[in-house]
């Protein structure tokens, strides 16, 4: 299923691994509940560092989506809830080895806490 990634030189320029927009056809969409570092065989929070539990969350997602029959290819949008937004390039670099081209659409926002004492927590939006 094909995705058109959506650029204009009339809003800023994306600052990392992701497209301003995605065009889809219609079809079907899946929305990928917030993922949190948590190892699903042990039900532990995984590492400490940003760059393992970025890497566990991303895992996570992958899971889900292969759930539904889905790849990183269908992610049309992303939402990534940092506890520090100090943790953004390590999150970036992460995040972006698992979107080869035309990353997703993506808003990344600092919040006060996360479940469990996460420090990332990324949600997706798919379509079929």
């Amino acid at each position: 299923m094909p995705r058109q990634a959506i650029s204009t030189s009339q809003a800023p320029k994306a600052i990392g691994p992701y497209s301003q927009a995605i065009a889809v056809p219609a079809g079907e969409m899946v929305f990928v509940s917030g993922q949190i570092p948590i190892h699903p065989e042990t039900g532990e929070m995984v590492g400490e560092g940003i760059v393992a539990q970025t890497e566990r969350v991303m895992e996570n997602l992958k899971a889900v989506l292969a759930a539904a029959n889905l790849s990183f290819d269908h992610v049309v949008k992303t939402t990534i809830l940092l506890t520090d937004l100090g943790d953004f390039a390590k999150v970036n670099e992460t995040y972006g080895r698992y979107f080869s081209e035309n990353p997703p659409a993506r808003a990344t926002f600092q919040v006060a806490a996360l479940p469990r004492g996460a420090c990332v927590e990324i949600e997706a939006i798919a379509v079929r």
